[in-house]
């Protein structure tokens, strides 16, 4: 295990000490010359000849494991057996599992759920297959598909590499929104294959949400399955993203007394997240937005080989301004960053309108830190748990799903996405709202809540609820 997975950290060190060429204490005396305290120690086994212990190690130094690991392996007598720290060990073994919820007991519950009952249920579906959504697991079912092309802060990893990361989207949908949600990482990452898996296993779902699919790709994928499913698709890494920013811009500009129809608003980085954000703001109502990429300012100006540019050029920039970052910041309002780590500097702030509005979402690391600029932004968000305003999509993607899955939605549209944006936005109150406090933690109950309450309403009024609820 690398040190930079572990500094900072509690790791467990896994020593076999052979008790006839070294005793416990010179490994002690090694660890704390390594700067690490050991507040833990089990004796795992024992005999005349060797003795195997687990000690828990905290260190906080950059390097602190590195050093540690050469020191103990250069003690004569002394062998790590292995490192691991408390993040390796919850994952051991996955992070899910799949319980049943009745027991089987006796034969006649084996009958029933199995042989030869459960023909009757099978006969009953195929006569009539929306029986499915009352009588399987579809109603309440989600798959979290990826094929680990775009792994935030990881990039192309691959799909056993992503895992990961989808069985920890699959616990968050159940810790916060009781929805159950299994993890599918598929080994290709060819288009058509992609559209043809998740169409072939889509029976057994009621919703599919597409997870870190590189772009231009992922918009492809996700049109066709929208077009050609009958249940919700949705791809958290451009709508989960763009929902939670708009949320935390209407309260954003609610503090600094701007609109969103005048707010001049500049987004940097035009992938899946930046298109998602800006078709948002735009259904919105927002009115001057400039796109900023590897390409300078987009503008309908010129012809580009990507067609989400294209699009984004003819969408948007109606003032066709043209040059950089610089161009596009000067006199704006709002920054809204989705790009890379450090490429926003205090000057570029400086050159925008008085009390802007900064958000820095590149991940790990911001466009700019907040510490650098927080004395010259009015509101200032970022994508890490670090800072305060986290613009984080665990405050949609449960409760959004919960509501088109709970009204039986065909798809997720843009009604049902603001609805949930406005949904976040409302669950801080004039009260509370402050520029720390712009979107509301994920651990408050209330958005669950209120985001499936307003995506009902909205699935309903916009015609794609296939079952009607009244609360």
């Amino acid at each position: 295990m690398s040190s930079k997975m572990t500094d900072g950290k509690t790791i467990i060190l896994r020593l076999e000490i052979d008790t006839n060429l070294a005793q416990f204490g010179r490994a002690a005396t090694a660890i704390e010359q390594a700067k690490g305290d050991i507040i833990a120690i089990d004796v795992i086994h024992t005999d005349k000849n060797k003795s195997l212990r687990d000690l828990t190690v905290k260190i906080s130094e950059h390097g602190a494991a590195e050093r540690l690991t050469t020191a103990l392996k250069s003690l004569e007598g002394i062998r790590l057996v292995h490192i691991s720290d408390r993040t390796f060990l919850l994952h051991l073994g996955g992070k899910i599992s799949i319980q049943p919820k009745t027991p089987i007991q006796n034969r006649d519950d084996l009958s029933r759920v199995y042989t030869p009952d459960v023909a009757r249920v099978c006969q009953a579906i195929a006569e009539e297959p929306s029986k499915a959504y009352t009588l399987t697991i579809k109603r309440n079912m989600v798959a979290v598909v990826s094929d680990g092309s775009a792994v935030l802060g990881l990039g192309n990893i691959g799909p056993y590499a992503a895992m990961p990361v989808m069985e920890g989207k699959a616990m968050l949908f159940k810790q916060f929104a009781d929805v159950d949600a299994f993890p599918i990482c598929l080994d290709t990452q060819d288009t058509e294959t992609i559209i043809a898996t998740i169409k072939n296993i889509a029976p057994a779902f009621g919703g599919i949400n597409l997870e870190d699919i590189s772009s231009p790709r992922c918009f492809e994928i996700e049109q066709r399955l929208k077009q050609e499913l009958d249940i919700p698709v949705f791809h958290d890494d451009q709508h989960g993203t763009a929902v939670v920013l708009y949320a935390g811009l209407l309260n954003a500009l609610k503090l600094t007394n701007r609109s969103l129809q005048e707010a001049r608003i500049v987004i940097c980085g035009i992938g899946a997240a930046g298109t998602a954000c800006t078709k948002m703001l735009i259904a919105g109502g927002a009115k001057h937005i400039i796109g900023v990429d590897r390409a300078g300012i987009l503008s309908a100006d010129c012809v580009y080989d990507n067609p989400m540019w294209q699009w984004y050029a003819n969408h948007t920039n109606e003032e066709r301004i043209t040059g950089g970052l610089a161009e596009a910041l000067n006199g704006a309002d709002v920054f809204i960053g989705v790009s890379a780590g450090g490429i926003l500097t205090r000057e570029h702030i400086t050159t925008m309108a008085k009390g802007p509005i900064v958000f820095a979402m590149a991940n790990p690391e911001p466009e700019i830190r907040p510490e650098l600029a927080e004395d010259i932004v009015a509101v200032f968000a970022t994508g890490r748990s670090d800072y305060p305003n986290q613009i984080n999509n665990v405050l949609c993607f449960p409760g959004i799903f919960r509501g088109a899955l709970d009204s039986r939605a065909a798809t997720i549209n843009e009604e049902m996405k603001l609805a949930a944006a406005e949904a976040i936005a409302s669950v801080i109150s004039d009260e509370e709202l402050s520029p720390m406090y712009i979107v509301p933690s994920v651990f408050n109950s209330r958005v669950v809540e209120e985001v499936r309450r307003r995506v009902i309403q909205a699935a309903q009024q916009s015609g794609v609820s296939r079952r009607q609820i009244r609360e």
